[in-house]
């Protein structure tokens, strides 16, 4: 493999990460931005209001986004195998 092919590998798995993890990452922000403003009307500065709907947030895009996210995993095997760039 050429040092170009590897770049170009490593590049296209960058984005493929970037692509499945955006969803995740939105939705805990829009959820942790939410709780925050709440914590700031309200004065209450507990810790777990803040950490707990976040992580039941990031499960339920997991388990709604779950198989879209191995599609995408599964296509960017299968285009590695096609291009011959994973010996396998």
């Amino acid at each position: 493999m050429t040092p170009g092919a590897l770049l170009g590998v490593i590049s296209e798995a960058v984005k493929v990460i970037l692509i499945m993890v955006a969803p995740i990452l939105g939705f805990s922000l829009l959820v942790g931005l939410t709780v925050s403003i709440l914590q700031a009307t309200t004065q209450i500065q507990e810790q777990t209001l803040a950490f707990v709907p976040k992580i039941i947030t990031v499960l339920l895009v997991l388990m709604l986004l779950g198989g879209w996210i191995i599609d995408v995993v599964v296509q960017f095997t299968l285009k590695l195998w096609e291009e011959g760039l994973v010996p396998f």
